[in-house]
């Protein structure tokens, strides 16, 4: 099977559902329905990294400690290129080395997305100019202070324009979901959302 490498950005104040809800998505999509194919990767379209300035452990909101499986340095290739949102993004919007590794990760992946403020890092590297895309409900007006020719979308959790974005903190999990049904279709996503017991939106 060809897996493709979802690669998730870590920081510090990183948002713990931004991260956590688009990797269990895709660490527990299957090709073969049913509880005994997650028992093992066989089956697994999606290899799921995550990946930090540094291999030392990032602080997420409310203190969980992470330990990132690689450094921008061992970083692999990446596939589909999730860039999550917290408090810690405000930050990165004038940080060269987070910017910079951003825009060489999107330009080789297949796919990029963001989840709550995430967006202001791709808005920051012009990677939404003249898109449509959305962010966490309190951020709205300042994504579109970051790049004014964005077209900003505030009633759609999931905004799919060239890269996807998508609303606040759980609007990452169907973000994740609209990825596995674009790639595998909507049975394999459905079937996820059933093994996870998330009701998926309808948009």
């Amino acid at each position: 099977m060809n897996r493709r490498t979802v690669g998730i950005l870590m920081f510090d104040d990183v948002e713990v559902l931004d991260f956590a809800g688009p990797y269990e998505v895709f660490s527990r999509t299957r090709l073969a329905p049913g509880v005994e194919s997650r028992r093992t990767d066989d089956a697994a379209p999606f290899r799921v990294v995550t990946v930090a300035r540094t291999l030392a452990p990032i602080r997420a909101t409310g203190g969980l400690r992470v330990i990132p499986d690689h450094s921008f340095a061992s970083a692999p290739i990446i596939d589909i290129l999730i860039v999550p949102g917290g408090f810690g993004t405000r930050p990165l919007l004038d940080d060269p080395a987070v910017l910079e590794w951003i825009r060489a990760a999107s330009d080789s992946a297949e796919l990029t997305a963001s989840v709550c403020t995430g967006s202001l890092l791709l808005a920051k590297l012009g990677l939404l100019a003249n898109r449509r895309a959305t962010t966490h409900w309190g951020a709205l007006a300042f994504l579109a202070t970051v790049d004014n020719s964005i077209r900003v979308e505030s009633d759609q959790r999931v905004v799919a324009d060239g890269v996807i974005t998508s609303a606040g903190v759980a609007a990452g999990i169907d973000m994740a979901f609209s990825i596995v049904e674009r790639l595998h279709g909507r049975a394999v996503a459905d079937e996820t959302a059933r093994y996870i017991e998330y009701p998926r939106h309808a948009d």
